[in-house]
């Protein structure tokens, strides 16, 4: 059973930066898939980046590509997410998620293990 906990998430301006971590723990981290999704109330879940157990291949959402980066750290068992150029509609709930490293499932859509959440509130 695989463990995410989120941290970093804050309230920050607009234009402003945050970089959320996602720590695991309970499996082989540099054999997962890893990503976020977020929601923000109201809405539903939306994908916002993943990143792939081998090779690295980053994938991200069209409304935070070019802002946001994801990244991994192996050995420290961390994914983490490098939000710029904050937006008051990137204010949601954002969560980590995780899964075995396949390339037959949707890297968009299809996650086992989900973290508790972290809030991220832009103002205007």
């Amino acid at each position: 059973q695989v463990q995410l906990v989120e941290s970093g998430g804050g309230l920050v301006q607009a234009g402003g930066s945050l970089r959320l971590s996602c720590a695991a723990s309970g499996g082989t981290f540099s054999a997962y898939d890893m990503g976020w999704f977020r929601q923000a109330p109201g809405k539903e879940r939306e994908f916002v980046a993943a990143i792939r157990w081998i090779g690295g291949t980053t994938y991200y959402g069209d409304s935070v590509k070019g802002r946001f980066t994801i990244s991994r750290d192996n050995p420290k068992n961390t994914v983490y997410l490098q939000m710029n150029s904050l937006k008051p509609e990137d204010t949601a709930v954002y969560y980590c998620v995780a899964r075995s490293g396949s390339f037959y499932r949707e890297i968009r859509r299809d996650y086992d293990y989900w973290g508790q959440g972290t809030q991220v509130t832009v103002s205007s």
